[in-house]
């Protein structure tokens, strides 16, 4: 493993100690946003039967709103206690999880129609969050989609500044960098063409539907 910084050795560390503590409970804090996963996978529009990828799966909400549309689902995560919450859940056959590093996908090149992530990169550090899209992007088939879901700002100057502040008050300092980098640059120079936005949680959220672009200079910006 190539050498870490120290943010994301902090990171790394973080996932444990924080997910290790809060996997008992993490549906009763996401309870917000438990809504919006049927709400991705109709956005998606993936055909029944589709093979998915759900990377940072957490306890698998996502992975199952997938999995009750008829696709074939698998969920990675760093945390194992995490995971361990998503397989006493799992009631469905078409869902397996195992744990690995989103940096290192352990799958082949174009492996799936559909990859997403939910409410994840906006917790890593620049460096991890960008391998981590250049990894989505490598598993993702040519002809299939990438769904990015996670925070964003409303559009109205009032909007901005009381989400903004409101969030910031349970999320740490990663969610600042998030919010105020050029994340459709990021996306760009992944390898990933954002075709379509929807904005979800009164414009706090977004969910991001794009496609691998092998040629990253071909990628065009979200309209």
């Amino acid at each position: 493993m190539a050498q870490l910084s120290d943010d994301e050795r902090e990171y790394y560390s973080l996932v444990k100690k924080v997910f290790d503590i809060l996997a008992p409970f993490y549906d009763m804090v996401c309870t917000p946003i438990s809504r919006l996963r049927g709400r991705v996978v109709d956005f998606t529009g993936a055909e029944k039967g589709s093979r998915i990828l759900d990377v940072a799966t957490g306890t698998g909400k996502q992975a199952f709103a997938f999995a009750q549309k008829g696709h074939d689902v698998t969920g990675i995560d760093l945390s194992k206690a995490m995971l361990d919450v998503a397989i006493k859940k799992n009631r469905f056959q078409n869902v397996r999880f195992q744990v690995a590093d989103a940096t290192n996908l352990p799958f082949e090149d174009k492996s799936f129609d559909v990859s997403s992530v939910s409410f994840a990169l906006h917790d890593m550090p620049l460096t991890v969050r960008e391998k981590v899209l250049k990894e989505i992007a490598r598993v993702t088939k040519p002809v299939g989609m990438i769904i990015i879901v996670d925070y964003a700002l409303p559009m109205n100057k009032i909007g901005k500044f009381l989400i903004y502040h409101f969030v910031s008050l349970y999320e740490r300092e990663y969610y600042s960098r998030f919010i105020k980098s050029d994340f459709e640059a990021l996306l760009k120079k992944s390898g990933i063409d954002i075709k379509e936005e929807l904005r979800v949680l009164l414009g706090a959220g977004r969910v991001l539907k794009g496609i691998r672009v092998d040629d990253p200079a071909k990628a065009k910006p979200l309209q």
